[in-house]
């Protein structure tokens, strides 16, 4: 049986998508958030996991609740974990 994974890609793209939504940069979301340009470009690359604090300096900046991030992030897994198990044709 697989062990479940967060995949940092999924996280990364999840977090890319808010971002464009908001209409905003990476320069400008990570001058918000407090972190490096490089590392919320890592990050939104599913170079780089971040962390809780990072999680939460990150929803700061986008004006979204960090449960909602992870909400987004829990469907996005669920997805590709049902595309997984679905029976080839």
């Amino acid at each position: 049986m697989n062990k479940p994974m967060l995949d940092p890609v999924i996280v990364g793209n999840t977090i890319s998508r808010i971002r464009k939504q908001k209409g905003l940069s990476q320069e400008v979301m990570s001058g918000l958030a407090d972190i490096g340009r490089t590392h919320l470009s890592a990050i939104e690359r599913g170079e780089r996991k971040p962390t809780l604090e990072t999680l939460y300096r990150l929803a700061i900046a986008l004006d979204i609740k960090m449960s909602d991030i992870v909400k987004q992030i829990e469907s996005r897994l669920e997805q590709e974990q049902t595309a997984r198990n679905m029976p080839k044709q």
